[in-house]
């Protein structure tokens, strides 16, 4: 008896995938989810098989917690092995699957003491628990089938964002935009591989003439969507790390001083006297919403001295990295021996400094941006024109979907694969070589979402979350 096409496809293809949203037995973990110190109150988290007995051990109150209603805060006493209160406390159950781990979930709202929270922590793994590996209650969540991995890569995202745009787009990975994108993909690849599976399995009814190209057609459609996707990794790195602006010059041009008024506090000091900084020094500000990492660079200039020629060569490497460079002068002095003209382009922004003081004969005719550091004339202009030019660098506020380094790595062999596909339909190769590269790169895709080679990706997803989330 014959498969039907689609059940044919998805059994070559997925023999490896992920199932659905069953349940993972295992232990039962806990963590203190809240950042370590003093706070008004921390929170326990219990999650595991295990996590509503334990809950019944050390809570005393009005009622056992394995009577509690889902979703529900009791006040009550956690006790330790002997009956002595530990602390008053709000606890509440989330009973599985409705709970973010998709497990039977406790939640201890305790005082924010740093011993107090410790003490009720110890007493949980007194009563049965372990304590939770970094990230592990959100790796439950994927592994119970409550988010994709894309999901769950995006609470990291959230947590890490330091500006409204970096915000929206871990909020929109979040509810799973991203996702639905790669599933999409995904489902187109499962339907193309399904159509020339038929002239596999059902060689004897054949093919109709003009599907050949219907095919490369789709396939074609394919590649754009995963092209379209990859175009969105620099801004996905601009998104998380911040846009990379390295601010450089001579010395005694006014490079610290620049980085202490763009942060709008005195990080670095200041002085007179040239080669004060010898080291790279990098700080990160919101800058009108776009995460901007700056780096205050040791002046350029001839140095005998070794420390001073070794913060000269980090300097250089630097501007190598750079996604923008601010490059300092002094208007008030003559031209550097270092300048160079020529080097001001799409990458780099010429700024003449010390405006509040006579402009050297040399500078008078020269476009650049003029400012004051010690008045701070011009630097809201300065803003202005870095906003713009990392605006050039595919920054787009209006599309906040936007791809990591993994993902970006599996949607390279992707579209690899659907290239090499590509030309074997130009070439007429034979259905069933077509099929491994499709297969191919339908694995690379579900390695974005999670559903392909999983057990490979986990820890290294996971490992970037702190204890308790």
């Amino acid at each position: 008896m014959h498969r039907s096409v689609e059940e044919s496809a998805l059994l070559r293809s997925t023999s490896h995938a992920v199932g659905g949203p069953e349940l993972v037995a295992g232990d039962t973990i806990v963590a203190i989810s809240t950042p370590a110190g003093e706070g008004a109150i921390a929170l326990v988290r219990i999650s595991g098989p295990g996590a509503i007995a334990i809950a019944g051990k050390i809570f005393r109150g009005k009622e056992n917690p394995n009577e509690f209603g889902s979703h529900i805060q009791h006040f009550g006493e956690i006790v330790d092995e002997a009956g002595q209160l530990i602390d008053e406390v709000l606890i509440s159950i989330h009973r599985a699957p409705a709970s973010y781990t998709g497990e039977d979930l406790v939640e201890i709202s305790c005082h924010g003491g740093t011993l107090v929270t410790a003490k009720v922590l110890e007493a949980c793994l007194r009563g049965g628990a372990r304590g939770a590996r970094p990230g592990e209650f959100t790796e439950r969540a994927f592994l119970n089938g409550k988010m994709d991995l894309t999901q769950a890569e995006a609470v990291i995202d959230l947590i890490r964002a330091r500006t409204d745009l970096a915000l929206r787009s871990a909020t929109e990975q979040l509810e799973g935009k991203l996702g639905k994108k790669i599933r999409s993909i995904q489902g187109a690849l499962v339907e193309l591989v399904a159509h020339i599976e038929a002239s596999i399995d059902f060689s004897e009814e054949g093919i109709e003439p003009d599907e050949g190209e219907k095919l490369r057609a789709r396939l074609d459609s394919i590649r754009e969507e995963i092209s379209g996707l990859l175009a969105t990794a620099d801004q996905g790195r601009l998104l998380r790390e911040g846009v990379r602006v390295v601010i450089y010059g001579a010395t005694n041009a006014g490079k610290s001083s620049l980085l202490n008024r763009l942060l709008g506090y005195e990080r670095v000091i200041v002085s007179d006297s040239h080669g004060t900084t010898r080291d790279t020094i990098e700080e990160t500000v919101n800058l009108r919403g776009v995460p901007v990492r700056l780096l205050d660079t040791a002046g350029l200039r001839t140095s005998t001295s070794d420390i001073e020629r070794e913060g000269i060569a980090r300097t250089e490497r630097s501007l190598k990295q750079a996604d923008l460079r601010l490059h300092i002068v002094d208007r008030n002095a003559p031209r550097p021996e270092h300048f160079d003209e020529s080097a001001a382009n799409g990458n780099e922004i010429l700024v003449l400094n010390k405006s509040d003081l006579p402009e050297h004969a040399y500078w008078k005719n020269l476009s650049a941006l003029r400012i004051s550091c010690a008045t701070e004339e011009g630097v809201a202009e300065l803003e202005n024109e870095i906003i713009r030019r990392v605006g050039k660098q595919k920054l787009r506020p209006e599309n906040a979907v936007a791809i990591n380094l993994r993902h970006r790595d599996c949607l390279r062999r992707a579209l690899d694969a659907c290239d090499q596909a590509r030309r074997g339909m130009d070439e007429s190769r034979s259905p069933e070589l077509l099929t491994v590269d499709l297969n191919d790169a339908l694995a690379a895709v579900g390695e974005v979402i999670g559903t392909v080679g999983v057990e490979q990706i986990l820890d290294s997803v996971f490992g970037q979350f702190c204890i308790g989330k």
